[in-house]
């Protein structure tokens, strides 16, 4: 007696099954994607802004570390 596992594994190897999946969840994916791609290019320009701040930081805090010892 099969499983449920390895029945949803048998219908999926189908490539039809394959193809008609992929070509009903598509339109839900670029709907998602269209609704998200504002927030990820706004969080990729963040991420870029953070990481120049810490480096200004690093680089100022290594000059004042090299002030003081003199």
């Amino acid at each position: 007696m099969k499983t449920i596992r390895d029945t949803c594994f048998e219908f999926f190897k189908n490539e039809d099954i394959k193809q008609n999946l992929q070509e009903i969840i598509k339109p839900v994916v670029d709907i998602i994607y269209n609704e998200v791609y504002l927030y990820l290019w706004f969080i990729c320009v963040y991420i870029v802004f953070l990481t120049f701040i810490i480096l200004a930081n690093l680089f100022l805090l290594i000059r004042l570390l090299q002030q003081k010892s003199k």
